[in-house]
């Protein structure tokens, strides 16, 4: 495979009913000596309420490639800074793991890319987990599948051209409303 310089890919994973464990991590992978290695190294200065912070699966255990997630929301409160930097922080970093592990990811450039991953954290998941109701199971495979999906479209380049031209008038985005009109 040749030199991955600069791929972006998203995903979006819910469960029905479930809104708040909605995961939509948006994923840029490519060369340390490149864009995304110079937008990670930026990264480590700290912006209030959108600290970024490396994907770990346990103390001491960086993954490979080196991964800074980034909050896409204002986290205003410990419950959901622990939401980030536990059950997200876990599922990205495992799927991050898992994608080298199946061959997603070039297990011979792991040292050579790193990973900036966007990452959900509905502000509705701190009063439900601290009441007890939050279903973190459900908030770690979310960002799990929607990590992996998100990285495997991206060193895919998915969607393709051809398939966003196929779909442009069939597909409007989920906000959209009807009495606006159509373009």
């Amino acid at each position: 495979m040749s030199k991955i310089v600069f791929k972006a890919g998203e995903a979006t994973i819910f469960s029905e009913g479930k809104d708040v464990t909605a995961a939509m991590p948006e994923i840029l992978i490519g060369a340390v000596d490149g864009p995304v290695g110079t937008a990670f190294a930026n990264m480590m200065a700290q912006s209030k309420g959108h600290t970024a912070m490396f994907a770990v699966r346990d103390i001491n255990q960086l993954v490979r490639p080196a991964t800074m997630m980034v909050p896409k929301v204002t986290l205003k409160d410990s419950i959901n800074i622990e939401l980030f930097g536990g059950v997200v922080q876990a599922a990205t970093a495992d799927a991050i793991l898992d994608c080298v592990i199946e061959g997603i990811i070039p297990k011979d450039q792991v040292n050579d890319l790193c990973i900036v991953s966007l990452v959900w954290i509905d502000p509705g998941c701190g009063p439900l987990a601290k009441e007890g109701k939050l279903d973190k199971a459900d908030m770690y495979k979310n960002n799990y599948e929607a990590t992996k999906l998100a990285i495997k479209r991206a060193l895919n380049d998915e969607p393709t051209i051809d398939e966003l031209i196929a779909n442009r008038h069939k597909i409007k985005h989920c906000m959209w409303e009807e009495s606006w009109g159509d373009i």
